[in-house]
C-alpha cells in the first residue's frame, strides 16, 4: 500500500498541472468595468465574455462519454515469471529504455512484487531457467459480450495467471486466446464459472470515420494500479514509426498515459475505439505528453484473427534492411533516396535463393513504391507464404527485377534472439609478418589472418579488413565504427586487404565522389555506412 500512496501523490500533483494548463488556454475579453475591478483584485463573471465560442461538437465535459464506455474497460492483473526483455527493439531508442511501460511490477520493468516462490525449473523438468513469480498490471477492454478482451501482448506474454477487474469491482479469471508480437496485440477471454451467464459491456472499433490531427481523444486505463482513470487530449500525429515494430503506423496522442495504461483504449468523442495504447516516449518513465496507440484498423484486423483462433502469419524473404540515406545515395551517384538498402541476407533464405544481394536498393515491392525500410517490411509481410514477391532494385546504378518466393516470417522473439551484436575482444599488438596495416578514412585497418581471427573472435567465413583503431573526431568515429568491426565492401567492391580498400577509395575520389559506402560486419550483424573521404 505504501507504494500506491507514493504514486497517488505524484499523480495528484501532475493532475493540478494539467488543470492549470487547461485554464490558461481560455481566451477572455474584459469590459472597462471588469478591468477596473481587476485592479481591486476582483473580476465580475458577468463582465467577462469569451473571444470565441467552442468549435461545433467540442464537449464541455467528457463525463457522458466516460460513463458510457468505462464499464467496458478492465484492469488486468498478471502473475508471471521474471523474464529478461533486453531484446525488445524499442529499448534501443532514447526515451524507450523502459519499454514496455504498461506493467506495474516486473512486466513494467520496475522489479517483481511477488516473492515466496523461487522455483527456477522449467515446465516439465526442462533446463531453461525460470525467475521468481511476480505481479504486474495493465489495461484492456471488452470487444464482445461473451468476454473477449483486447490488450497488449507485452502485458500478458509471460502470464501464468490472469485476473481482470471491472469498473464495479467484480473480478474474473481469464486466459490468453492469442498473441501477436509483431503488433504488440493480444486477446484474452474471461474463463470463469462465475461468468457463465454474464453479458459483458463492450465497445467497438472505429474505422469508417478517421479522426483528424487535432481532434479530441480520451484514454481510459489502469495507471499505477489505481483502477479506471480517464484522461483527455488531442491526436498529435499519424504514421509514427517508433522503431523496429514495422507493422504499425502509430497514432501519437498527448492525452496523459502512464505505466499501467498499456492495452487500454483511446476513444473519440463518440465513444468509439480509435486506438490501443501501447507505448510512451519518456526519459523519466512517466507521461510527458507523447504517447502512441495502435490504430483501430490494425487492431481490429489482428484481434479478429486471434479471436477466431487464427495464427498471424506474415511473408518473409530473409533479408536485413536499413534506411537508404542521402549520403548513401551520393556514394552511388543517385539523387533519389526513396527505398531501402539490403544490409545482409539469411544464409539459405528466400532472398539469397532468389538472387537478392547485399547492397541492393529495393525501390518497389509488387509494384508498390517503397519510401523507407519500414514500408518494405510491411509490403513483404502482406504476402502469403509460397507467393512470388517481385522486387524492383537498383544494383550497381542499374535497375533490375528480382523474384523471390516468400517464406514464413519467424516470431519477433526468434528474430531478436538471432540478432546478436557481438562484442569484439581486445588483444595484443599484431605479430610481425601480419597483413599490412593502413590508415584510411580515419581508420587503421588490416587484412584478416589467423591471428586476427583469434584476437577479434572472427569466424572462418568472415572476409574483409578488420578495424584496429578509430581516430577520435573522424567521420568514421562519429558514425559509430569501432575496433573489431570488419569492413567487407567499399562501394560494392569486396575488400580483403588494406591496399584494396585504399584503391576503392581512390577510385571513388577520382570519379568525383565525396564519400564511399562501406559495408561492415559486427558480430553477427552487418550493414552499410556512408563515410566521408578525407
Amino acid at each position: 500500500m505504501a507504494a500506491r500512496k507514493t504514486g497517488f501523490l505524484v499523480g495528484a500533483v501532475a493532475g493540478v498541472g494539467v488543470a492549470a494548463s487547461a485554464l490558461a488556454g481560455v481566451g477572455l475579453r474584459m469590459t472597462p468595468a471588469a478591468a477596473q475591478d481587476t485592479q481591486a483584485g476582483l473580476i465580475r463573471a458577468s463582465a467577462v465574455t469569451p473571444i470565441f465560442a467552442p468549435p461545433p461538437g467540442a464537449p464541455m465535459s467528457f463525463a457522458d462519454i466516460f460513463e458510457k464506455v468505462s464499464p467496458a474497460v478492465v484492469s488486468i492483473d498478471v502473475t508471471s515469471r521474471a523474464q529478461a526483455q533486453a531484446n525488445n527493439p524499442l529499448r534501443g531508442i532514447p526515451g524507450f529504455e523502459n519499454f514496455p511501460f504498461g506493467g506495474q511490477g516486473g512486466q513494467g520493468g520496475q522489479g517483481g512484487q511477488g516473492g515466496g516462490d523461487d522455483d527456477n525449473s522449467a515446465p516439465g523438468g526442462g533446463d531453461s531457467p525460470r525467475g521468481p513469480r511476480q505481479q504486474s498490471s495493465g489495461s484492456g477492454f471488452f470487444v464482445s459480450e461473451d468476454g473477449f478482451i483486447v490488450t497488449n501482448n507485452h502485458v500478458v506474454e509471460n502470464a501464468e495467471e490472469i485476473s481482470i477487474t471491472l469498473k464495479d469491482g467484480k473480478e474474473y479469471k481469464a486466459t490468453v486466446v492469442g498473441r501477436d508480437e509483431g503488433t504488440d496485440l493480444a486477446v484474452i477471454k474471461v474463463e470463469d464459472p462465475k461468468a457463465r451467464s454474464v453479458k459483458f459491456p463492450y465497445v467497438s472499433f472505429e474505422n469508417a470515420s478517421k479522426p483528424r490531427v487535432g481532434d479530441w481523444v480520451i484514454t481510459i486505463g489502469n495507471p499505477f494500479g489505481l483502477g479506471g482513470t480517464a484522461t483527455a487530449g488531442i491526436i498529435s500525429a499519424y504514421g509514427r514509426d517508433i522503431g523496429d515494430t514495422s507493422f504499425v503506423d502509430y497514432i501519437q496522442i498527448d492525452a496523459p498515459i502512464n505505466r499501467g495504461n498499456s492495452g487500454g483504449p483511446s476513444f473519440d468523442i463518440y465513444g468509439r475505439v480509435i486506438g490501443v495504447n501501447s507505448a510512451i516516449f519518456s526519459p523519466s518513465g512517466g507521461s510527458v505528453g507523447i504517447g502512441f496507440a495502435i490504430p483501430a484498423d490494425t487492431a481490429e484486423s489482428i484481434t479478429k484473427q486471434l479471436m477466431s483462433g487464427g495464427k498471424i502469419t506474415r511473408g518473409y524473404i530473409g533479408a536485413t534492411i536499413q534506411p537508404f540515406t542521402e549520403e548513401m545515395a551520393e556514394t552511388q551517384g543517385l539523387s533519389n533516396t526513396e527505398g531501402a538498402i539490403v544490409a545482409d541476407l539469411v544464409a539459405g533464405g528466400p532472398a539469397e535463393g532468389g538472387g537478392l544481394r547485399r547492397g541492393d536498393v529495393v525501390t518497389q515491392v509488387n509494384g508498390v513504391a517503397i519510401k523507407n525500410s519500414s514500408e518494405l517490411t510491411r509490403e513483404v509481410a502482406k504476402s502469403r507464404p509460397g507467393e512470388t514477391i517481385r522486387l524492383d532494385v537498383i544494383r550497381d546504378s542499374r535497375r533490375q527485377v528480382v523474384n523471390i518466393r516468400s517464406g514464413v516470417r519467424p516470431s519477433e522473439s526468434e528474430l531478436a534472439a538471432n540478432d546478436n551484436s557481438g562484442t569484439p575482444r581486445s588483444g595484443a599488438t599484431p605479430r610481425p609478418g601480419a597483413p599490412a596495416t593502413q590508415q584510411v578514412l580515419g581508420l587503421q585497418v588490416t587484412g584478416i589472418d589467423a591471428a586476427a581471427r583469434t584476437r577479434y573472435s572472427l569466424a572462418p567465413t568472415v572476409n574483409g579488413v578488420v578495424v584496429d583503431s578509430v581516430r577520435q573526431g573522424s567521420d568514421a568515429a562519429d558514425k559509430g565504427l569501432r575496433r573489431g568491426d570488419v569492413i567487407t565492401t567499399v562501394n560494392q567492391r569486396p575488400v580483403t586487404t588494406a591496399a584494396e580498400m585504399s584503391a576503392a577509395i581512390d577510385a571513388a575520389k577520382k570519379s568525383g565522389r565525396t564519400s564511399v559506402l562501406a559495408g561492415f560486419l559486427r558480430g553477427q550483424r552487418s550493414g552499410f555506412l556512408p563515410l566521408k573521404i578525407e
